[in-house]
């Protein structure tokens, strides 16, 4: 009888063993846990500061923009982690014009922006991508500069760079919709003589939102942009909030759309609804 319960105490004793290996591992300090591979670290980091960018934290969007340094060593991932930290101060001075910063502030965000977006290769499939962000980069430090000093020159090269940027990426990607989010404000701002108007801004967000929506990727690769549903949609509800003749229903309706995609993005939820609720009292009768 004794010999035979010496298996099953051993067999206990395993399982014992693994119990509490399970329970020391769940409540082992993260640093102390073996750590995630290179690229699956910079998916999470990439992850949090989309989510920043939403919830306009910029502070966070600048530390994780630091936090990418060190992975800009590994040659494969560095094209990739240079666009996204362009990207994080992209949208962290996006994000700093609603909530009125400082325009130097501003301008060395976007600045910067640039120059990390430059750093992607040309022969990378993020390249694309980059020059979609410096070309938005371009337009915002431009206006940027002109609101302090109308004859800045700097302002004039940034925009005859970007009309030249924006034909490049129109030839090799005109139904990108992120390209087409970029250009619908350019549309919106050139008069119709010049080619522009706000039915052309309307026709590319339409057609980015067609294109985001029908070509989704079956294996999507989450260092590869494809943001831009939520951000067309936002931009058709301001527009149909902003253009000759308001559409405060379809204005509403676009924004809680994009709410839907996003439901915690302080932009579209905090400041464009009120907006849109404050026209609203504005043209009902007293």
């Amino acid at each position: 009888m004794t010999n035979l319960k010496f298996p099953a105490l051993a067999a206990l004793a395993r399982i014992g063993a693994l119990f509490a290996f399970l329970v020391v591992g769940l409540f082992l300090p993260q640093a102390l846990r073996p750590a995630d591979s290179p690229r699956e670290r910079v998916v999470q980091i990439v992850a949090k500061i989309q989510r920043a960018d939403y919830q306009d934290e910029r502070t966070q969007l600048k530390s994780l923009y630091d936090t990418l340094t060190p992975f800009l060593e590994n040659r494969e991932l560095a094209p990739k982690v240079n666009y996204w930290r362009g990207f994080a101060l992209w949208r962290r001075a996006i994000n700093g014009f609603n909530d009125h910063v400082k325009p130097e502030e501003l301008q060395n965000d976007l600045s910067q922006a640039i120059e990390d977006f430059r750093q992607v290769a040309h022969d990378d499939p993020v390249s694309i991508e980059a020059r979609i962000g410096i070309l938005s980069c371009d337009g915002f430090l431009a206006y940027s500069l002109s609101q302090q000093d109308p004859k800045n020159p700097r302002s004039a090269e940034l925009i005859k760079d970007s009309i030249q940027l924006r034909k490049e990426v129109e030839a090799s990607a005109p139904n990108n919709p992120r390209f087409l989010w970029v250009e619908g404000p350019i549309y919106w701002n050139v008069p119709p003589e010049r080619g522009g108007g706000q039915p052309k801004a309307f026709e590319a967000y339409e057609k980015g939102l067609d294109s985001i929506r029908t070509h989704k990727p079956t294996t999507p690769d989450p260092l590869m942009p494809s943001w831009g549903e939520p951000e067309l949609l936002m931009s058709v509800a301001w527009s149909d909030l902003n253009k000759s003749q308001p559409d405060l229903d379809a204005a509403q309706q676009n924004a809680e759309a994009a709410l839907k995609i996003v439901p915690d993005w302080h932009y579209v939820r905090d400041i464009l609804l009120q907006q849109i609720k404050d026209a609203r009292k504005r043209t009902s009768p007293a």
